[in-house]
């Protein structure tokens, strides 16, 4: 699935093609997404125009010169693509595929000189509409505060761990207490951290906090710039491959040495809750 960084370089991408564009048509080839596409989604949306590409944790929203919101996920498997008049396709999403088939476009967004592809072989993605801001504020009330965010700093992390006897790993991939992580960052995260992520959350010290803090803002920020991670194939609108798997200190490393210079220690691969888990044998006791 799809992380921050990842979900904020398709903002960019998006922001550079569709921001003030007109939608022509809407074609909905399959309304059985992970929410239903509702009946009138072509109508509501014909001749609107974007106005704004945002961007809340996972979610991409457009904002359009009707006062509407279109809330957007990709999923497990979603992939967003622009067709141009020559029909070449340029992939924008995280799970990207050079082949587009088409049983698997869902949605489709007509622009005066190109097309806009929803392409879903899990269908786990959704397009909700929300009518006005009050909806679109009580919408986001049930994720927390953005890794990457002002707001989530130590007192915050230290309150919501307080208490609490989920591991810190399951703690921070939990989206209703911090948003945008997903498997990748959080095990560079606490690898930076030096903090093992089986340790029950209400046992974390301060200065491990502060830690997780600092490098979850470093780390996302850091893979912003660097284009996201391009673990199958994500690219951006220019056709570039992110490049942050390139600084991976952890993640996918199993048996490789840790890459701390005074560290003897090996990358080991472990099951929390069926995901995989890597951490140094060493720094991360």
């Amino acid at each position: 699935m799809p992380e921050l960084p990842e979900v904020e370089i398709v903002r960019q991408s998006l922001n550079r093609q569709v921001k003030n564009r007109k939608i022509i048509s809407i074609q909905v080839n399959n309304r059985n997404l992970r929410l239903k596409v509702p009946k009138d989604f072509e109508q509501i949306f014909k001749n609107a125009i974007i106005e704004k590409i945002q961007r809340k944790s996972k979610y991409l929203i457009l904002v359009f010169n009707n006062h509407l919101y279109c809330v957007i996920h990709l999923g497990m498997s979603g992939t967003l693509h622009f067709m141009g008049l020559k029909k070449k396709t340029t992939n924008l999403s995280f799970y990207g595929s050079q082949s587009l088939p088409k049983k698997h476009n869902h949605i489709i967004f007509r622009f005066k000189n190109f097309k806009l592809i929803y392409n879903d072989p899990r269908r786990f993605g959704f397009f909700k509409i929300l009518d006005n801001k009050k909806d679109y504020l009580k919408f986001f009330t049930r994720i927390g505060p953005e890794a990457i965010s002002k707001d989530f700093n130590k007192i915050y992390l230290s309150k919501i761990l307080k208490n609490r006897t989920k591991n810190i790993k399951n703690l921070l991939l939990d989206q209703k207490l911090v948003s945008g992580l997903g498997n990748i960052y959080v095990n560079e995260i606490l690898y930076q951290a030096k903090v093992n992520p089986f340790k029950k959350s209400h046992l974390i010290e301060l200065n491990e906090i502060k830690r997780i803090v600092k490098y979850s803002k470093i780390i996302l920020n850091k893979a912003i710039n660097f284009g996201g991670s391009s673990i199958r194939d994500f690219k951006g609108i220019t056709g570039k491959s992110g490049n942050f798997q390139s600084e991976f200190k952890v993640y996918d490393r199993e048996e490789k040495r840790c890459s701390r210079y005074n560290c003897s220690g090996l990358i080991r691969r472990k099951i929390i809750s069926n995901r995989s888990t890597f951490m140094c044998t060493v720094c991360q006791k």
